[in-house]
């Protein structure tokens, strides 16, 4: 066979080598860096433009499911295609392992580091060698706060940081006052509590409330009671005492 006859075969090689080069190197893209980062950026464009209020993006993150990328503005979750041609906003759902990937994701974002707390601001309460620790923010008028309180009897050898957080509204803030200005503040919280003894009338500098407020705004704290861990997790509402002992021996 002479020259002339290979060339055409030899072409049509090279040309096959070429497509697969090329193929080769789109997988590339895809699964190197820089092409997730391309398509973050592709994302980021496309949500920024059609979506003004989403134009902070904080981070675009891929999930389990194919194809499918968590953006995360600020505290909130929405997932959407790798064109940002959708948006989706709600729980994802792994059904295999019967876990809530969302409310997963939402406890890790929403963990407060235990020693960023202004214990300054809380009065404390210690049962027994007081060695674990449990943060609480609560309101005294909060009828759930109530019943925690009481079943937060059972609970030994701890230390509890108490919150007064009144966002109940005015007489909130009333009782909180008295309560934090009271000679004994753990007591008077017990008192109004358990005992539906209500705190006596007094002042004081009560700035601390006003701290507390708005700290909790910022790590976006809605409801009483909220309660933290040594190790940062957060449990919003009420829970038995059994549950608090399992997350409290979990935390150390």
């Amino acid at each position: 066979m002479n020259a002339i006859t290979l060339a055409a075969p030899l072409s049509r090689a090279r040309g096959l080598l070429s497509m697969g080069m090329g193929l080769t190197l789109a997988v590339l893209a895809l699964a190197l860096p820089g092409g997730a980062q391309a398509q973050e950026a592709t994302i980021r464009k496309n949500l920024g433009e059609r979506i003004p209020q989403l134009a902070k993006i904080d981070e675009i993150t891929r999930t389990p499911m194919n194809g499918l990328f968590e953006v995360r503005v600020g505290t909130d979750l929405f997932y959407t295609d790798a064109q940002g041609n959708f948006l989706i906003q709600g729980n994802l759902i792994d059904t295999r392992q019967r876990r809530n990937l969302t409310e997963e994701r939402m406890d890790k974002l929403l963990a407060i580091d235990f020693d960023s707390l202004p214990l300054a601001d809380a009065f404390t309460v210690v049962r027994g060698n007081g060695k674990r620790k449990l943060a609480v923010f609560q309101d005294p008028n909060c009828g759930y706060c109530k019943r925690f309180e009481r079943d937060l009897q059972g609970v030994d050898n701890v230390t509890i940081y108490m919150f007064l957080y009144p966002i109940l509204g005015a007489d909130s803030g009333e009782k909180s006052r008295n309560i934090w200005c009271a000679k004994d503040k753990a007591r008077a919280w017990q008192d109004w509590m358990i005992r539906d003894q209500t705190p006596a009338k007094t002042s004081c500098d009560a700035s601390a409330l006003t701290r507390n407020t708005e700290f909790g705004r910022k790590n976006r704290i809605t409801g009483t009671p909220t309660l933290i861990f040594a190790d940062g997790s957060r449990v919003p509402g009420a829970i038995p005492a059994a549950q608090v002992e399992k997350l409290l021996a979990e935390a150390k």
